[in-house]
């Protein structure tokens, strides 16, 4: 069923969330207006009931409060992330300030605070599941004998040692895989990587870059791989002489 108002999913498509706080009236009413709009719905009361639904089927999106008896919100959603990549939005009565970066940073794809405006939220989840939509291919992508990227699952490896990437290095990454050797200018990766926070600049990027090459670059001191191009952005590069390419074509 679809809203008449439209802004839901397309025709046909029916995205899943998960809706995970202890407010029953709150489940009811999100639950209700996320279905006229189209969507999949299920609901739980506490993270620990949410983490043995995702043991039955995982969703394509998750919405949960910080603040939640036995299992905080924070504790399930790192929990959920050492899994798999479900993208999750928190929907919370705190209004976490600084705090609320180094969620997004680490665990969340957005954060909004309560009482929400529906029309905001929905849009919210919209841009969420569209960004899903371009996502890169679930494979490995080789750069080289020394690094291999697995964006969907957040990963990196480094000279054979597994290296964890956050929300934020991994949608700049993506965007630089995206267009594999040739320039992403520092607005874009801006826009890519903090489109919903206000009074970002590029300083955002410029830190994520230096500390994403300290974690992808065997030397982060001379890299060959995410390259600094002056006054314009970045770009993401093979190794010298090799080409980058699908794990499963070598």
């Amino acid at each position: 069923m679809m809203s008449s108002g439209g802004g839901g999913p397309a025709a046909g498509v029916a995205p899943r969330i998960m809706i995970v706080d202890d407010d029953p009236n709150l489940l009811v009413v999100l639950a209700e207006q996320l279905r006229s709009d189209g969507y999949e719905v299920s609901t739980a009361r506490a993270g620990d009931e949410a983490l043995r639904r995702l043991e039955i089927s995982w969703p394509d999106l998750l919405i949960i409060d910080m603040m939640m008896p036995r299992m905080d919100g924070l504790s399930m959603a790192r929990e959920i992330k050492a899994k798999a990549d479900l993208p999750i939005i928190v929907l919370s009565a705190i209004d976490a300030g600084d705090s609320k970066a180094d969620l997004l940073e680490e665990v969340a794809e957005d954060y909004i605070t309560k009482p929400y405006h529906y029309p905001e939220l929905r849009a919210r989840i919209n841009r969420v599941l569209r960004r899903l939509g371009d996502k890169v291919p679930r494979q490995r992508l080789v750069l080289g004998p020394k690094l291999s990227l697995e964006l969907h699952r957040r990963e990196a490896t480094v000279g054979g040692a597994t290296v964890q990437l956050t929300p934020t290095e991994s949608r700049l990454l993506y965007a630089l895989a995206a267009n594999l050797g040739r320039t992403v200018t520092t607005d874009t990766l801006l826009a890519r990587g903090w489109a919903d926070t206000e009074d970002a600049d590029r300083t955002y990027v410029w830190v994520t870059m230096r500390r994403l090459r300290q974690k992808v670059e065997v030397d982060p001191n001379h890299p060959i791989h995410v390259q600094t191009v002056r006054g314009i952005g970045y770009r993401l590069v093979a190794a010298d002489g090799d080409e980058a390419r699908p794990a499963h074509d070598r």
